[in-house]
């Protein structure tokens, strides 16, 4: 975490809020005793579409041997 005077805050603002912006958290000080805290607004999380989730899982073409049975076939092979 950065700290920065009051002064210095006001006359190089939009670098700090950038610098928020990508991830930092800054301390506004006065007379050298914190004051303010610059921190990012948690933005909400896009729900999640269960149905287009599906559509697409479903829509995904299955390979050819079954997983397990690839690698049972690794497995056996390098086991002699």
């Amino acid at each position: 975490m950065n700290a920065i005077s009051l002064a210095d805050a006001k006359a190089h603002l939009s670098e700090l809020v950038d610098r928020v912006e990508a991830g930092e958290s800054i301390d506004i000080t006065r007379r050298g005793k914190p004051v303010a805290q610059l921190t990012a607004i948690a933005r909400p999380r896009k729900p999640i579409d269960l149905a287009a989730l599906k559509a697409l899982s479903a829509a995904i073409p299955r390979e050819a041997p079954a997983a397990e049975a690839q690698v049972r076939t690794m497995r056996d092979g390098d086991r002699y």
